[in-house]
């Protein structure tokens, strides 16, 4: 797997309706998380142009090039999809070096400095999105309540709005960096099979991922950006190491940490990294480990593979990330009017609805509302029992009646932020450092 081993310093109508994934038994009851509209019709008008006329080629990873999804696009927009999915590291390294390769960019917001600084994407234009309004203060404040903690690193506001210098900011501006849409709060998942289950916020804590009990079965994510701060938090939980700002490591704190990493490596302690989804599911699914970083669609992957999948709730809080979309600066005028169809549609409530079934909020979460049930809404964004038995984005079963998600509610999860996945200023010492825990 190639890692972003790049510098920052020398980085280069017509009208359909979209019809809901299931019917809808009307509005919820439930108080919306954070939206700033009242809940739309579930029948979202999207316009369409030529269906013959445009073609899309979107890079980015698993969690969001479904084939669904692009089955679903295509319908609705008549605009030919091209999805190139890959491993976190791998598709940045291609964003920072081939923006001809791509159209549009799907990742998480820790690679929007390394393609900033490239200059391999452009401003979006916020005044072309038709939803803008109803995306929430999570993206343009940085936290969905007033007393949520805001996380050390790159909350989404500090870098969204590009300032008149160019730089980014959190200063509003109609010039945005990225189209704000999926986000999640990460942690790690256990098998509840080999490891006893803990207690959310209490006794669940990143040291387990150094906890010698799991040696030869820990398993760690691909991606310096990622993958860093997951063992950055293990160690601190673990009082190893006390870091000044866990978002924006030193060099010395650098060093420090992974002195203590290689042993741990050498010592067999790590099952080995992975580097997509699919091939962390496979690792837990074959036994190999029983404790890993682990993004949520691998987690309900593999509850609808009857492993008792538990996705940690660490009393240090998490390490969050946001989804980003973001616009080649290589694209074409006419590509690019698709590009921004392709952006309206994904915030006018069908896509944010299927995210969900797989533990994904959505930017404006209100309009998705109306194409997930009631027993959906108050599972996912609410954090109430399920009422029924709920079904992921593959059909397979991820919640049994009764049974609550993993952290609870939208607004419980994101007031527990550690950290946010951050490219920080010693990224580039923070690269080599990582390439030698790998291949040691």
């Amino acid at each position: 797997m190639c890692t972003a081993s790049l510098t920052l310093a020398s980085m280069p109508t017509k009208r359909v309706q979209s019809a809901p994934i299931q019917a809808a038994t009307g509005p919820s009851k439930a108080t919306a998380p954070a939206a700033p509209v009242s809940a739309p019709q579930a029948q979202s008008e999207i316009t369409i142009h030529s269906p013959t006329k445009w073609k899309l080629r979107i890079l980015g990873t698993h969690v969001t090039l479904q084939e669904k999804l692009r089955l679903k696009a295509q319908q609705d927009l008549g605009i030919e999809l091209e999805f190139a999915p890959g491993g976190s590291a791998q598709v940045m390294h291609q964003a920072s070096t081939q923006p001809k390769s791509f159209d549009l960019y799907e990742q998480w917001s820790n690679s929007i400095r390394v393609l900033w600084q490239a200059q391999t994407i452009q401003p979006i234009d916020s005044t072309r999105i038709r939803n803008w309004s109803e995306i929430n203060q999570l993206t343009t404040q940085g936290r969905l309540t007033s007393d949520a903690r805001v996380g050390a690193g790159d909350a989404p506001n500090k870098i969204l709005f590009v300032q008149e210098d160019n730089s980014l900011g959190s200063r509003v501006t109609d010039r945005v960096s990225f189209l704000p849409y999926v986000h999640n709060a990460d942690s790690f998942g256990y098998d509840a099979s080999q490891i006893k289950r803990g207690i959310a916020y209490e006794t669940e804590s990143w040291s387990w991922l150094l906890d010698e009990k799991h040696h030869g079965k820990v398993a760690i994510v691909n991606e310096p950006t990622i993958g860093l701060f997951d063992l950055a938090l293990a160690a601190q939980a673990k009082g190893l190491l006390q870091f000044r700002d866990i978002g924006n490591l030193t060099r010395k704190e650098l060093d420090q940490l992974f002195s203590i990493l290689l042993e741990y490596r050498k010592s067999g302690h790590f099952r080995g990294v992975w580097s997509s989804v699919p091939a962390s599911v496979e690792l837990m699914k074959r036994g190999e480990s029983s404790i890993e970083s682990m993004f949520s669609p691998a987690v309900y992957q593999l509850r609808g593979q009857g492993i008792d999948c538990v996705y940690a709730s660490p009393r240090e809080g998490y390490r969050a990330w946001h989804g980003v979309m973001c616009l080649s600066t290589a694209v074409s005028s006419e590509t690019q009017d698709a590009a921004y169809e392709y952006m309206n549609w994904w915030l006018s409530g069908w896509p944010g609805a299927f995210i969900a079934r797989q533990g994904y909020y959505i930017s404006n979460p209100q309009r998705s509302k109306p194409f997930l049930s009631e027993a959906e809404w108050d599972f996912w964004y609410r954090g109430l029992p399920a009422t029924e038995e709920l079904v992921g984005t593959d059909g397979s079963k991820v919640a049994e009646k009764g049974q609550r998600r993993d952290g609870g509610s939208y607004e419980k999860r994101f007031s527990n932020v550690a950290v946010w996945n951050t490219v920080m200023q010693n990224y580039e010492y923070s690269l080599i450092r990582w390439n030698e825990f790998l291949s040691s």
